[in-house]
């Protein structure tokens, strides 16, 4: 039997562990398989529903070039709107036009001439009566006599206020208008048939429109005001004087009111019932290539509303459970293709979760704008569709945002009964915004994501805007307002992506490089902090972060991130900074004082410290993960070769009590800063860095990681370390390049002397 090595008994510990954890992962397997149904189901019953709604609700706006030919497929009792809406204006022209009495003209009618009989009895001759008076009522010798008697005489008082009394009647029954007013009326064409409504302080009248009388007219005026005199009883020498006064400068008794006169035409109108045409089964709606009419619209919207009241089950069912299933299908095409390729979807409930509520509201919006106007449906058929592939591609990868995008345009088109040209108009947007989002590391590149997603769908959406469309003028329109539509849309998903950003990292865990562009800033908190309690560290960090973000670049990775997660991975060291060299200006080490297993704890706690800290400065968990696992599991050499040596024979400590606690690296990055942090501690130390010495460092720690197992965890690959350990030699090595040496020798006499600043150059 062979010999095992030194490290078996660890590796044997480590196998069974990995063998008990496999063990331990089949119910939480099963939890994620349960919970991935579930969301399967869910999507597939709330997209259905959405997409059943939106195809039982008109998707065709009035005004727009018709894509298929719709007939009605039940006969079905409709509105006829021409014929109701003629009969109610029919009804406004008949409805009584409203007139309010004048009332200080009419009394001062009725005063006038009760005070007339009365007025001239006080006088002896004609010539002692007022000239206005006389002028007014045309006063003569035998009107003056006639009116003196009356005014004399009880009786004759009595029978002159009757007679006033029965004119003022007429008076209210007898509107007279004004020019503009009798205007109106007489050239309402319903002459005869036309009532006013006459309003005065007594009642309401209704009279025919022949009964109005025009004060400009002086002999239909005259007429009518004789009339009216002679049926109130006057005495024929009196009654002179009375018509003399009402024709005599005459003003209008009634006024037209014309709120009154709309309440009643309204009033008149809403009596009429609708009016209703039959439109037999097969009758045509609109057809293809024609412009949708608003009268053609309405009847489509009452065809969908009778079919759906008069079709049986086996009419309407089959689709209902045919969109289902195609929600279905989609829905497992997803979920297989996320459990294949999206591996940190698929692990986590909660971002599977986050994902399926975000596919279903932009699926909800889409559905509920097109479904409240379909004629933006090149806005609102793909904007929502494009924004899901944008948060998608910035919250885990390009390529699994393309392929979701498409996913998402697929269902948006099944609900929306859309041709698959929506599919490659979305395709374009959703290509082209995915191309252009590598790395968001300024607002810069999400300007220019949607610049280039709105071209794109603007020219997609013109070229497949004539596909199955007979060409036209009002086509050709129709196309260039969708093609503005469709690229309004790319720049309004730029926009809501900045603006949703910082919610999106938040919910789905994601550290964008917007977010890390502002925590390399020195002056951030916790830097800042770092700075001032553990300078050597915070220099030892600097360094580190150059040597890592070289070795990222090298081999493609996030070479952003790895900056500053070098930047932040020893915060923890600021909780005790002189128990670490960098922070120790000569003198004893505290660790002399202190026995190994101590300084052990001292010098492993610096991760956790450095973990509460970032919990407590609210750093992104993707950074925290550099604090954890940037030493892994590897040994603490110095401590455990310094118990040995203090330990008594047969009695040496444990190698694996000496070691980080880890995790080990689950990130290239991680991994790269793992490297860094290790060889620029070491290359500190070393008395000559030549380019051959820091180059066989770094080699000699790459292998040692390498055969303890600390690259395990990620995806890191043989080429790409050997490429991470030459950028890292070149990088340290011109960290520690060659300095001019000076020459010491004094210089002879004459010559110019070096300056201390001289001296001390180099």
């Amino acid at each position: 039997m062979a010999r095992e090595g030194p490290g078996a008994g660890r590796g044997r510990l480590l196998r069974v562990r990995r063998r008990s954890g496999g063990v331990r992962a089949r119910p939480g397997q099963t939890r994620r398989l349960t919970l991935a149904v579930c969301f399967v189901a869910l999507f597939t019953l709330v997209a259905g529903l959405l997409a059943i709604w939106a195809h039982e609700r008109p998707m065709f706006a009035p005004g727009r070039i018709a894509t298929v030919t719709r007939m009605a497929r039940v006969e079905l009792s409709v509105i006829d709107q021409t014929t109701t809406e003629s009969m109610r204006q029919e009804q406004r022209l008949r409805a009584a036009r409203v007139y309010v009495s004048n009332e200080a003209e009419l009394s001062a009618i009725r005063a006038s001439l009760t005070n007339l009989p009365r007025t001239i009895a006080g006088v002896d001759s004609l010539d002692q009566v007022e000239s206005t008076i006389r002028t007014k009522f045309e006063l003569n010798e035998e009107r003056f006599a006639a009116l003196r008697e009356l005014g004399g005489q009880a009786e004759g008082l009595a029978r002159w206020d009757l007679s006033v009394d029965r004119l003022m009647q007429i008076l209210t029954v007898t509107p007279l208008l004004d020019q503009e007013a009798w205007q109106v009326e007489s050239q309402s064409g319903l002459r005869g048939e036309k009532w006013l409504e006459l309003r005065t302080s007594g009642g309401i009248a209704r009279v025919s429109a022949d009964a109005a009388v025009s004060i400009s007219n002086v002999d239909g005026l005259n007429r009518a005001m004789g009339d009216a005199v002679g049926r109130a009883g006057f005495d024929s020498a009196a009654a002179g004087a009375v018509l003399s006064a009402l024709v005599h400068d005459p003003g209008s008794t009634f006024r037209f009111d014309e709120p009154a006169t709309l309440e009643n035409q309204q009033r008149a109108a809403d009596a009429v019932s609708d009016q209703y045409r039959r439109v037999p089964e097969g009758t045509l709606l609109f057809r293809r290539g024609n412009p949708i009419k608003p009268e053609a619209f309405e009847l489509y919207k009452a065809e969908l509303e009778a079919f759906r009241a008069q079709a049986t089950w086996w009419m309407i069912w089959p689709l209902r459970f045919g969109l289902f299933g195609a929600m279905l299908v989609i829905a497992c095409a997803a979920a297989c293709y996320i459990s294949l390729f999206c591996d940190r979807i698929a692990r986590s409930p909660a971002r599977m979760g986050w994902l399926t509520g975000l596919s279903l509201l932009m699926l909800l919006m889409a559905t509920a704008a097109t479904v409240s106007n379909p004629g933006v449906m090149m806005l609102s058929g793909t904007a929502p569709s494009v924004l899901f592939a944008v948060l998608i591609a910035i919250a885990y990868h390009q390529r699994i945002g393309l392929a979701l995008g498409l996913v998402q345009a697929l269902v948006t088109g099944v609900a929306l009964d859309q041709h698959m040209e929506i599919l490659a108009v979305v395709g374009a947007g959703v290509g082209v915004a995915a191309w252009n989002l590598p790395r968001i590391r300024d607002r810069g590149t999400l300007v220019r994501m949607g610049v280039a997603s709105a071209a794109a769908l603007a020219l997609a959406t013109a070229l497949v805007g004539a596909i199955h469309r007979p060409m036209n003028p009002a086509l050709i329109r129709e196309i260039g307002v969708d093609a503005l539509l469709a690229g309004s849309g790319g720049l309004l998903v730029a926009g809501l992506t900045m603006f949703i950003l910082p919610v999106l990292e938040r919910a789905f865990d994601i550290t964008t490089g917007m977010t890390l562009m502002e925590l390399r800033d020195p002056k951030q908190p916790l830097l800042r902090e770092l700075q001032q309690r553990a300078p050597g560290t915070y220099n030892h960090s600097l360094n580190v972060a150059a040597i890592a973000e070289d070795a990222a670049d090298a081999i493609g990775a996030d070479s952003l991130l790895a900056y500053v997660g070098a930047l932040y991975h020893d915060v923890g060291k600021m909780n005790k900074p002189e128990y670490f060299v960098e922070n120790q200006a000569g003198g004893p080490s505290k660790h002399d004082k202190l026995s190994p297993a101590m300084s052990l704890l001292v010098i492993v706690g610096h991760v956790k410290d450095g973990v509460e800290l970032a919990r407590e400065f609210g750093l992104p968990r993707k950074l925290r993960h550099f604090i954890e696992a940037h030493h892994g599991t590897t040994l603490v050499e110095f401590f455990f070769h310094r118990a040995k040596d203090k330990a008594n024979p047969g009695e040496g400590p444990n190698e694996f009590e000496y070691r980080y606690p880890g995790p080990k690296p689950q990130t290239k990055e991680v991994a790269i800063l793992m490297l860094a942090d290790a060889v620029e501690s070491t290359t500190r130390s070393l008395k000559e860095p030549t380019s051959s010495r820091i180059d066989q460092v770094v080699r000699s720690i790459a292998n040692k990681r390498l055969l303890d197992g600390q690259f395990d965890e990620c995806s890191l690959t043989l080429r790409e370390l050997s490429t991470i350990v030459e950028a890292i030699s070149r990088t340290v090595q011109s960290i520690h390049h060659g300095r001019i040496a000076y020459p010491s020798a004094e210089p002879k006499s004459g010559s110019i002397r070096p300056t201390r600043d001289d001296r001390r150059t180099g």
